[in-house]
């Protein structure tokens, strides 16, 4: 019928119509029904050699994205990265005929029958190729023969540390390419793009360190029996995040410095509350010491944590020994008066109250006081003590002539006077703290 004829007619139309169009936009690559090693070739040359083998070096590009900075370890001095890694290169033996100039993509099966570069990371501890769900490998050949070999790959290398100012410190840490066969003779390799060539996501975080600075750099390493080889090096600088520390320990340490000095407040009698606050202060300071080791390797010199540690630790040690002395000096000062008392009990015709202010601690009152007494009322002068009579001449003198004799004792009276020592040791030590920490945060920091 008429309208049959139509409807096959525009059929006819859309079928010329898609092969015109298929025609144009053919692939020779897509439309190859034979295996991918008969197209590339694989069989007809052997690629356990390098491209161009016996002639000039093969120059292979080198670049790299890091996809994260997994860890870094101070104790193992060591850091985790995971990167895709793209090498660079052209072989000709495969190249093949393309209409439109289309590379062909595969997988890691093909990389085990060509020829790929042998790169290596030095200093590396383990690393391996991703390989959920398959083998994250990819390689891209185009029709003149250039190659686009990437993998992702995570490495854990060593980074060489530098603890000597630990907490307030920056490391440097570099991941190093090399090709493990091919020496410069055979192999140059290069940063593709220059520093360009390193890419990092924006998202990488860690929470001890600021990451400050990615950049890349190359040398030539050389080893006595086999020769010069291309190093690549991906340097990064990290700086350490002090919050933690200044949360973690030189606060709690500090608080431990401020709450030794509490005793110089307490009364020198109250042996258990002045003693056992040392001893928690010296404690509690151990206690901290010994966990920030814990989590540190066993470096042989002195990182500033340690000097600003035990700096307090030695000023909390020396307000317990501070408080020894006081009590020592007190049990001295008391032994002395028991054995004045002693003394003078008989014979002297003064009141055991007026005893007392043999000691030396006698106020302007007292020594007044003794004025009053005539010699009769005291005992017979040939029976009086030398010391007593010493001591009544100086409670007849002026105030003015007993001041002058104390300003020449003035260094026996603080020793003699527990108090003082308390009452220097309130302004020493918090001043020598102070300036301590002045100067180790403008050194260190």
């Amino acid at each position: 019928s008429r309208g049959t004829r139509a409807q096959r007619h525009r059929s006819n139309a859309v079928a010329v119509f898609c092969s015109h169009i298929f025609k144009r936009n053919r692939d020779l690559t897509k439309a190859w029904k034979g295996k991918t090693e008969q197209l590339l070739r694989v069989d007809e040359h052997d690629f356990t050699m390098r491209p161009a083998f016996g002639g000039p070096a093969i120059p292979v590009g080198v670049d790299v994205q890091v996809e994260s900075l997994d860890s870094i370890s101070e104790v193992d001095m060591d850091f985790t990265m995971t990167l895709y890694l793209r090498h660079y290169w052209k072989d000709e033996r495969l190249s093949f005929p393309s209409t439109n100039n289309k590379s062909m993509t595969f997988d890691g099966r093909l990389v085990k029958k060509i020829w790929v570069p042998d790169v290596f990371f030095v200093h590396s501890k383990r690393s391996f190729i991703h390989d959920t769900t398959t083998d994250n490998i990819m390689l891209r050949v185009f029709p003149d023969g250039h190659v686009l070999y990437s993998m992702r790959v995570t490495v854990t290398a060593m980074c060489n540390m530098d603890f000597s100012h630990f907490p307030l410190d920056s490391q440097t840490c570099s991941l190093e390419l090399e090709s493990y066969a091919y020496t410069d003779e055979d192999l140059m390799l290069y940063w593709k793009n220059g520093n360009e060539s390193l890419k990092t996501d924006e998202k990488i975080s860690l929470s001890q360190f600021l990451i400050q600075k990615f950049h890349t750099t190359s040398r030539l390493a050389f080893y006595s029996s086999t020769g010069w080889y291309n190093r690549l090096y991906i340097n990064f600088t990290l700086r350490r995040h002090i919050f933690f520390f200044l949360l973690q320990t030189y606060f709690p340490a500090t608080l431990m410095v401020m709450l030794s000095w509490v005793s110089f407040w307490i009364d020198r009698r109250a042996v258990p509350a002045r003693v056992s606050l040392g001893i928690t202060t010296v404690l509690t300071m151990s206690t901290i010491i010994t966990g920030v080791n814990a989590s540190m390797p066993r470096v042989s010199y002195i990182k500033a944590v340690d000097i600003y540690l035990w700096v307090s630790f030695v000023f909390v040690f020396l307000s317990v020994l501070e408080y020894a002395a006081v009590n020592y000096l007190t049990t001295v000062q008391e032994r002395k008066e028991r054995k004045l008392r002693e003394r003078f009990s008989c014979s002297c015709g003064i009141p055991h109250s007026k005893t007392m202010m043999l000691d030396g601690n006698y106020s302007e009152s007292d020594a007044n006081s003794l004025a009053g007494y005539t010699r009769n009322q005291m005992a017979p002068e040939e029976e009086k003590p030398e010391k007593m009579v010493v001591h009544l001449a100086m409670s007849n003198e002026s105030n003015s002539s007993r001041k002058r004799g104390l300003k020449g004792h003035v260094g026996l009276r603080i020793i003699q006077n527990t108090h003082a020592i308390d009452k220097y040791s309130r302004l020493i030590f918090p001043g020598t703290y102070i300036f301590f920490n002045l100067i180790y945060w403008s050194v260190f920091s």
